[in-house]
């Protein structure tokens, strides 16, 4: 349980600094926290932490881009990105009652094609820059805004680090329970038991 801990405020840190180099956007722990916090938390009430470490981060954040950037996070995307927090939640609870690392991987792909879509789309109806047609909901799917780098960019970020911190969390877990003469996490409770 302290190693969950510690990653997930380890993680949380991590999303603070990367804001500052804009090569790293959206290169975050963020799905990877949710999902495997309710993959391996037995104790729903553990949730909360990583979706408490992400939301304080989340409003930091966003007052380093209005700061920097002079673009504040509205509340409907303030909304979707904690809606998209709690399906990464739910995503993690369906894959923790089958574990494998199958249905772990397709979990943390489906979270972060989750938040691309939801974000995009909350973008595309929000943002006057995009005609509201498919054209504009295309536009705001692949290329954004001209001034920033295209929305793909974005994606790209957050499907790698989603993989990668998924895959981090779920090894140092894997391994503290290999370390406490535990059996695997992620083995399904019928392997388990056989």
């Amino acid at each position: 349980m302290r190693t969950a801990v510690a990653l997930i405020l380890l993680a949380a840190g991590y999303r603070i600094v990367a804001a500052w180099n804009p090569e790293l956007a959206n290169f975050s722990p963020l799905m990877a926290l949710a999902f495997c916090g309710a993959v391996y938390f037995r104790n729903r009430w553990m949730w909360l932490v990583p979706f408490l470490a992400l939301s304080a981060s989340d409003l930091y954040l966003d007052q380093y881009h209005a700061t920097q950037f002079g673009y504040t996070w509205d509340l409907s995307g303030m909304i979707v990105r904690t809606a998209c927090f709690a399906a990464a939640l739910g995503l993690g609870w369906m894959v923790a009652k089958r574990r494998s690392w199958l249905n772990l991987f397709a979990g943390c792909l489906g979270g972060s094609l989750l938040f691309y879509l939801a974000t995009n789309t909350v973008e595309f109806f929000g943002d006057a820059f995009y005609a509201g047609t498919p054209a504009g909901w295309w536009q705001a799917m692949t290329i954004g805004h001209p001034q920033y780098p295209p929305t793909l960019f974005f994606f790209r970020n957050t499907l790698a680090s989603d993989l990668l911190f998924t895959g981090i969390f779920a090894l140092a877990m894997e391994w503290s329970a290999l370390r406490a003469g535990e059996t695997s996490l992620l083995k399904h409770r019928e392997q388990q038991s056989a």
